[in-house]
């Protein structure tokens, strides 16, 4: 694992720990942007996950531009919605990822869920209805850039804002 993954990683435990909800705002914000079906998911998302997916949208949003469409705006605020599938709290989700990390040949289920949560999330959009590209982002999110279907600079902007 690299060092800036590691803080990343670090950065988004910090953040997991602290309570509440996205601002009003941004609340109201999401609620314009996704359909129906997908303010459903992302309802389902812990009020960490949310507030991260906030961040990451209006990050990809202020580097895309006009290029920050509908669908690449949801894929920011649902790419980690397949993790509401395993119900880990902060701390399994911790335990998971080291575990993971240290290699062991079986995995609780909730742990292997949480791992596959990329996915997870990708069928749950496509159940939604959600757009394509959406659906692509939450199922590509943690793979290397030459396995992505979504543009390039698109990929980009979304995994720099992730990761930010």
């Amino acid at each position: 694992m690299s060092w800036a993954h590691a803080l990343h990683l670090a950065r988004r435990f910090v953040g997991s720990l602290l309570p509440g909800e996205p601002a009003p705002p941004d609340r109201a914000w999401v609620a314009t942007t996704l359909s129906e079906d997908e303010m459903v998911l992302w309802g389902r998302m812990s009020a960490a996950d949310r507030r991260h997916a906030v961040g990451v949208a209006r990050r990809a949003e202020q580097a895309l531009g006009e290029d920050a469409t509908r669908p690449v705006i949801a894929a920011a605020l649902l790419h980690d919605v397949g993790k509401v599938v395993s119900g880990l709290g902060t701390f399994a989700r911790v335990a998971a990822t080291v575990a993971a990390m240290t290699g062991p040949s079986r995995l609780p289920a909730r742990f292997g869920q949480y791992l596959d949560h990329d996915r997870l999330g990708g069928d749950l959009l496509e159940q939604a209805g959600s757009h394509p590209l959406t659906v692509a982002w939450a199922h590509e999110h943690h793979r290397p850039p030459e396995r992505w279907s979504v543009p390039l600079a698109t990929g980009r902007a979304l995994k720099a804002a992730d990761d930010d």
